[in-house]
């Protein structure tokens, strides 16, 4: 086992310990790991939460994974359970242990800009994503998605309202000339992908606790390019003033 994994458990725990609950640590781990939590007897740590803390990340380090892999998993695991206050002194911990966050960060900017992404996207989720935030990477391209067919429709509807008003045949934002059926089915089917990214994506991560509502990388990076798909559909929509229901 890694002597440098042992001294950032031992060195985490004893940051966190009065700053990040057991439930936030078990929901991190359980989001980013696919094993379980082993025992690593330890007198010198007499926090439950630091104990905690040091057990997932020597667990970590026991896992048979490419080097960078595990590093990655390690500062991702760190910085989703370290609070704003305690950032600073968690990099410099990272730092010092020598764990290989250059690394980490260059391969997650490769993953990053290896999709291709909608410039709003980068704009909104890059940073967020590099950090390991997945959940408000997802949560701030969402809400920009919103803002951007709001402003496009011309409208103060928001959501699932707004998208349902907005995208359907019927509607302002136009993407095709809605004369044929294959025309209004593609319509339609924008109209319902925007609503349903409202209602699946945007409302939980507006209203649950990120610790509460765990985004996985490989998840992460596939909502932010369905969310690429949609805003180049803004990009490529033309409003059209007229009166009448919602199609």
């Amino acid at each position: 086992m890694s002597a440098n994994y042992r001294l950032v458990a031992t060195q985490v725990g004893d940051l966190l310990k009065w700053d990040v609950s057991q439930n936030e640590i078990g929901r991190a781990a359980t989001a980013l790991f696919r094993f379980a939590r082993e025992t690593f007897p330890n007198d010198a740590i007499s926090s439950v939460r630091a104990r905690s803390v040091y057990e997932w990340i020597l667990s970590l380090a026991k896992q048979r994974l490419d080097e960078t892999e595990r590093d990655r998993l390690l500062v991702t695991f760190c910085r989703a359970i370290t609070p704003e206050q305690h950032r600073a002194a968690l990099e410099q911990i990272l730092k010092d242990a020598d764990v290989g966050t250059a690394a980490v960060d260059a391969e997650a900017r490769k993953v990053f800009s290896a999709r291709g992404f909608h410039p709003q996207v980068v704009r909104h989720s890059e940073r967020l994503f590099l950090q390991g935030n997945y959940f408000h990477a997802v949560f701030e391209s969402a809400k920009a998605y919103n803002k951007s067919v709001r402003e496009k429709a011309r409208t103060d509807k928001d959501g699932q309202a707004l998208m349902l008003e907005v995208w359907g045949w019927r509607g302002v934002l136009k993407i095709t000339r809605c004369e044929t059926e294959t025309d209004r089915n593609v319509q339609d089917g924008v109209k319902f992908l925007s609503a349903g990214l409202m209602q699946a994506i945007r409302n939980p991560t507006s209203h649950e606790p990120a610790l509460d509502w765990p985004i996985s990388r490989t998840d992460c990076l596939d909502i932010l390019s369905f969310l690429s798909f949609l805003f180049r559909k803004v990009d490529d929509a033309v409003f059209v003033a007229q009166s009448g229901g919602t199609g």
